[in-house]
């Protein structure tokens, strides 16, 4: 049996680099050939077909103002679909990593639907400027809760993301994931994942995270970046992420889950504006300084200024003796990632949105001490 399932375990991990989506369009000789192929080779693949509801909620939102009676929304589908077959409308999508081929409408028509419920808070127009715009995220712990919430809202055409780790046990109080993921690339499980979202989003992933040697590439390489969101660990990348994008002209967005701390650098705005705000000026030129645990915390703890959260300004002194590293909650995470997504939505949309440091923190503004809104009653 060992041997057996070690077998097993070495054929699955063949797998695991795999994000991109294979797509088929039947109506297509070539793509209905291949797609036959696919169902030859692949006997276990699991099915999923729900054209038609998809093709109803596309009439729905083509016509808003259309009262159905019962059986006419069914019609207008069938209307919608005309002569063409439903095997050959829209695209079938197959995700390799787990065996499914999921039926869908095509990318216009797709977007027109899983957007729907966007509108007015996004208007039809932003939402075709965002499709063209370009965001990096560094950093896939944190990093990760911004971009699924970015592909949900459908904030940007091209995601780079990049980091150099896999998937711990330990992240799993943070991010969202399953435990059959342990040791999977994080920069695969979060390409999936928006794979499984929308797979016409395009998500560019670097595996080695970002350096000095490839900083320049993440930025600018197929187009220079619209804005970078910084949700690394490392000191070091923080600052050299920074030095290359403010020279690019490109704006920074950074979450720190602690009390809801959302930093925003406008370098497209103010190209002569300090790093983080000017809080590391005194570091920046000696990264070497970034090497052993002690001198790392001294830097974030500065980074960070004097409004870090009782808890984790007790927890700081005990990174390396009674703790492994600096303690994060998945609430503070999942709600950092919304913010981070919400600014980033808006400088990408040219709203009004200034450099600076703000705190998003419910356990302040939810206290006894705060004073509640309540609607009154009429």
């Amino acid at each position: 049996m060992e041997a057996r399932l070690e077998a097993l375990a070495r054929a699955s991990a063949a797998d695991r680099d795999l994000y991109r989506p294979v797509m088929f369009r039947p109506g297509l000789a070539e793509d209905r050939e291949r797609l036959e192929e696919l169902l030859k080779r692949t006997p276990g693949i699991r099915v999923h077909d729900e054209l038609r509801s998809q093709v109803r909620e596309l009439v729905r939102a083509l016509n808003p103002s259309e009262k159905w009676a019962p059986g006419e929304l069914d019609q207008a589908a069938i209307d919608h679909l005309g002569s063409t077959p439903a095997f050959t409308f829209g695209v079938w999508v197959y995700y390799p990593w787990s065996g499914r081929l999921v039926h869908l409408l095509d990318e216009a028509e797709f977007v027109r639907v899983r957007t729907d419920r966007n509108r007015n808070k996004i208007t039809s127009e932003e939402q075709a400027l965002l499709s063209t715009k370009k965001v990096g995220v560094i950093g896939l712990s944190v990093g990760q809760s911004v971009c699924i919430t970015l592909a949900l809202e459908r904030t940007f055409g091209e995601l780079r993301i990049a980091d150099f780790d896999t998937l711990d046990l330990s992240n799993l109080n943070r991010i969202r994931s399953g435990v059959h993921l342990l040791g999977e690339r994080k920069a695969v499980n979060v390409a999936r994942e928006i794979a499984e979202i929308d797979p016409f989003l395009k998500v560019t992933p670097y595996f080695e995270g970002v350096h000095e040697g490839n900083i320049e590439d993440f930025l600018t390489n197929g187009g220079k970046l619209d804005l970078l969101v910084e949700e690394c660990d490392s000191v070091a990348v923080k600052i050299i992420a920074r030095q290359h994008a403010k020279a690019h002209r490109i704006p920074v967005v950074m979450d720190t889950s602690d009390r809801g701390l959302i930093d925003v650098e406008r370098f497209d705005l103010e190209p002569d504006r300090p790093i983080l705000h000017g809080l590391v000026n005194e570091v920046v030129t000696d990264r070497s300084a970034f090497t052993d645990d002690t001198a790392r915390i001294r830097a974030a703890m500065r980074m960070a200024g004097d409004h870090l959260s009782p808890r984790m300004r007790a927890s700081m002194p005990e990174i390396g003796r009674t703790l492994c590293t600096w303690p994060q909650l998945g609430s503070h995470v999942v709600a950092g990632g919304a913010h981070a997504a919400d600014v980033t939505r808006r400088v990408l949309l040219g709203e009004d949105q200034p450099s600076g440091r703000w705190y998003v923190d419910l356990g302040e503004l939810l206290s006894t001490g705060s004073e509640p809104h309540i609607a009154q009653r009429s």
